[in-house]
């Protein structure tokens, strides 16, 4: 691989591992807003409990776990060209 295309390839790597934090903090702003506030919720059981759980706040911080894992592993294969290449 050239020099540029292992720039690209490192670049892409940290643009996933980025996206994947945007991802995971957005997940807790999410729940946050949603568990935030007693006098919004018709049942205060709901926020106690937080049941029923909400899926949304769980499919966001698995992609940006996903994002992040796979941003690591683009950034470590162009290192490792870049190194032993």
């Amino acid at each position: 691989m050239s020099g540029q295309e292992l720039m690209i390839t490192a670049i892409i790597g940290g643009v996933f591992v980025l996206l994947g934090i945007i991802a995971f903090l957005w997940s807790r702003k999410e729940e946050g807003d949603w568990y935030g506030s007693v006098s919004k919720k018709v049942d205060v059981r709901e926020f106690l409990e937080r049941q029923p759980g909400r899926t949304e706040h769980h499919a966001l911080r698995i992609g940006g776990k996903i994002l992040i894992a796979v941003g690591i592993v683009v950034l470590l294969f162009a290192l490792g060209f870049y190194i032993f290449g």
